[in-house]
């Protein structure tokens, strides 16, 4: 299993615990480029979230998504293995909104 794959399995656990709707889009061919590795909604708000591994950097187009998101209204975060316990943040700031 590769590093991003262990921090999405992380993320995927968190939201399942806490009852988020999320679904892991296609990329490549039948899917569009730069989409977080993650849409959600929870408690009727929509958010993404791109995984990263170490100290790896999102591109441009993903960079792009996720301010197109966040125009939107949306949340859109960035996790990693040291920051993974952002998601646990969001989902509390969205319980409590």
């Amino acid at each position: 299993m590769t590093p991003e794959a262990k921090v999405k399995d992380k993320v995927k656990k968190i939201l399942k615990q806490h009852g988020v709707y999320y679904v892991m889009p296609a990329t490549g061919g039948y899917g569009a480029s730069g989409v977080p590795d993650i849409i959600c909604c929870f408690k009727g708000y929509f958010f993404g979230i791109e995984c990263k591994a170490g100290r790896n950097t999102t591109t441009a187009l993903q960079e792009s998504n996720l301010q197109k998101i966040r125009a939107a209204g949306g949340r859109a975060i960035v996790v990693n293995e040291d920051n993974i316990d952002s998601v646990t943040t969001l989902l509390g700031e969205i319980d409590h909104a």
